[in-house]
């Protein structure tokens, strides 16, 4: 017997499968007969919800398909393609689109941060991609603290009562997002990654750490927070799961 070309993916711990499970459903999030396009960066989190896709795809009644996508925005120390043997490995289908979004903020950005327009281009790749390959649900990997730190920028800098969305529909109607990590802590992701071994790629956007942001400043202000209440997430999930729905931060 030959030997088998694929590598077997991790299997996530069920206090992860849980969470997202819990998600899915109450968001209904993946239906039968989906097809799925999941954004994945390189980093903990989009590797770690890949690897929980694959187990669900495996083992949940619901029946969906699964590709990846990996957007390339060719900046100087960021090197993602080895990432493509790692879904060959697996047995993703994927695609991998390298585009100078770096050199195209030189010219093209207007009032914008960096990370805002990367954001805005590679959602766009996102959207062409999936309207070409015929997906009609994009996954993105934003988590708990993600939400949390969105909900306090939203507050502080701009006046409203925002964050991310759980599932949506784009503007155009036609492609659907999801976010099925919206119950999970980042602490989750990262240690699974490592327990893992996931192929992490360093410094998933090294422009973005060049400087403190606004995010990292939420990030840091909710963790002295909540060495104080241990229980600070859990009521910001409570109190953000009405924002999650339609109305949320406009993507």
């Amino acid at each position: 017997m030959s030997p088998d070309p694929f590598q077997t993916p991790a299997r996530p711990p069920k206090s992860l499968l849980r969470k997202v499970g819990r998600a899915i459903a109450d968001y209904d999030m993946i239906r039968e007969g989906d097809r799925l396009l999941l954004g994945v960066s390189g980093g903990k989190d989009s590797l770690s919800l890949l690897q929980i896709l694959i187990h669900l795809q495996r083992h949940a009644p619901v029946r969906f398909d699964l590709a990846v996508l990996t957007v390339d925005p060719q900046i100087d120390g960021f090197d993602p393609s080895p990432l493509v043997d790692y879904y060959r490995a697996l047995g993703v289908p994927h695609h991998y689109v390298r585009q100078p979004i770096q050199e195209q903020a030189r010219t093209h950005m207007d009032g914008d941060s960096f990370c805002a327009y990367c954001a805005r281009m590679k959602r766009g790749i996102m959207y062409t991609i999936c309207r070409k390959e015929g997906y009609g649900v994009l996954v993105l990997a934003q988590h708990l603290d993600d939400l949390a730190e969105s909900l306090l920028m939203s507050l502080f800098h701009g006046g409203q009562l925002r964050t991310m969305k759980a599932h949506y529909r784009n503007d155009a109607g036609d492609v659907r997002i999801i976010r099925p990590l919206v119950y999970v802590r980042e602490r989750q992701t990262a240690a699974f990654a490592a327990s893992a071994g996931l192929p992490v790629v360093p410094d998933s956007c090294p422009a973005c750490f060049s400087a403190p942001t606004r995010r990292q400043h939420m990030k840091a202000l909710l963790a002295r927070e909540e060495r104080e209440n241990p229980h600070l997430f859990s009521n910001l999930l409570h109190a953000m799961r009405p924002l999650m729905l339609e109305g949320g931060i406009p993507d």
